[in-house]
């Protein structure tokens, strides 16, 4: 068995959503980024490659590379799976938490949560989401971005 974290943290820009966990939610910004900018998926990926010892998510999708401009972070994922796998693990459950000022994530968690895990291939009572906010703390605090930190575990298949 393997443990794996990984984090992730985007600035706010203009746009009118975001793309947290898969789910698309209406916001008064958007998430400056190469991809979509889903920081929960790409926190997610980072855990895996971590736990599998492939690097991390820069390495595998470089934002230098015009293919994965404007990539979903679902799609990450699932390549990323499909790397994991390749090496032999698979995932036993993953952790996330969500810090963020605004939107109200809470709504939008069981969506989340639905859909991680089915890119996992796991029972959605392996896979939790959890929001916080940063108390007005710094920049995400102020609003100034949206930073997530997921923790998965995998075994070998």
């Amino acid at each position: 068995m393997r443990i794996g974290h990984g984090y992730d943290v985007h600035a706010t820009t203009d746009g009118d959503h975001v793309m947290l966990g898969g789910v698309r939610i209406d916001a008064p910004f958007g998430l400056r980024a190469h991809s979509d900018g889903d920081v929960a998926l790409h926190a997610l990926c980072d855990a895996l490659l971590g736990a599998a010892a492939l690097g991390d998510i820069g390495r595998h999708f470089p934002d230098t590379e015009p293919a994965w401009a404007g990539a979903s972070g679902q799609k990450l994922l699932r390549r990323t799976v499909a790397l994991v796998r390749d090496r032999g693990w698979v995932a036993v459950n993953a952790d996330l938490t969500l810090i963020a000022e605004r939107p109200r994530i809470g709504p939008h968690i069981d969506a989340m949560r639905e859909g991680i895990a089915a890119e996992l291939d796991l029972d959605r009572r392996a896979v939790n989401v959890k929001a916080t906010t940063h108390e007005g703390i710094g920049g995400i605090g102020r609003g100034e971005g949206i930073a997530a930190h997921a923790v998965v575990l995998l075994e070998a298949r």
